[in-house]
């Protein structure tokens, strides 16, 4: 049985709890994405699959029901650590082509920074697999410049949740999540 995703939805969520994996849980929830089976999967964004908005994807599942999803989640019970969860996406131009998802889940950089190196590494995973020439040391701007101007990769983007931990040491636990459909 083959099974290639045709739609593909983004979500995100943040969950405080004195337990871990409650703190998980309500993460989940918060994404709206609690109620489901989820399985983890690598990083391939197949060819032609189309980014749909979340309300939509949301009323495609039921629960209980098995989805496929990249998933990035982080979790601390350390007052005031900073954590993010950040999923990268990079679409190559040809929809024919399979595109990139990444997953970043880093302590102590902001959303803008998590989401940038997100994308970052899922363009530059993209660029490598299409055979585009880049200097992996330049910063993620400069990078993006080049990218776009092959006219090979047409969109970057990310899906960033970050949080503070609890400052009273319960768990907090960021998601982000690529949610695969068919």
């Amino acid at each position: 049985m083959s099974f290639v995703p045709t739609r593909v939805f983004f979500t995100k969520g943040v969950g405080r709890h004195k337990e871990q994996l409650s703190s998980f849980e309500l993460a989940l929830r918060d994404a709206k994405i609690a109620a489901t089976n989820i399985v983890t999967v690598s990083s391939i964004l197949p060819p032609r699959c189309k980014r749909i908005p979340i309300e939509e994807g949301l009323k495609a599942l039921s629960p209980g029901q098995i989805i496929f999803t990249v998933l990035a989640r982080n979790a601390t019970n350390e007052p005031n650590r900073l954590i993010a969860a950040s999923i990268g996406v990079a679409q190559p131009a040809d929809p024919d082509r399979h595109g990139y998802l990444s997953e970043h889940h880093p302590f102590g950089e902001t959303d803008e920074k998590a989401g940038d190196y997100a994308e970052d590494l899922a363009a530059s995973m993209l660029a490598t697999t299409i055979g585009l020439e880049f200097d992996a040391n330049l910063a993620w701007d400069e990078k993006e410049k080049v990218f776009k101007m092959s006219g090979q990769i047409v969109r970057t983007l990310n899906i960033t949740q970050s949080a503070i931990g609890d400052k009273n040491g319960l768990w907090t636990t960021v998601v982000a999540a690529a949610v695969l459909l068919p």
